[in-house]
């Protein structure tokens, strides 16, 4: 995610707190963090795809899905 969204969701965020949102704009906030999610999400997920776990022994093997 780019950090002009990450401001842009910032920035929406702190209208809200103050002055409230107009409905385009709600529906906008809403998007774009869903969007952040997904990123994150993702971003959760290769780092396990790319997690090994090391026996005692000295084998590896990767981290299984659950």
């Amino acid at each position: 995610m780019s950090k002009t969204r990450i401001e842009r969701i910032n920035e929406l965020a702190r209208k809200q707190k103050t002055e409230g949102l107009t409905e385009e704009e709600k529906a906008e906030q809403k998007k774009l963090r869903q969007e952040y999610l997904d990123a994150v999400k993702a971003n959760v997920i290769a780092q396990l795809d790319n997690t090994y776990i090391v026996e005692p022994d000295g084998t590896e093997h990767k981290l299984g899905k659950k």
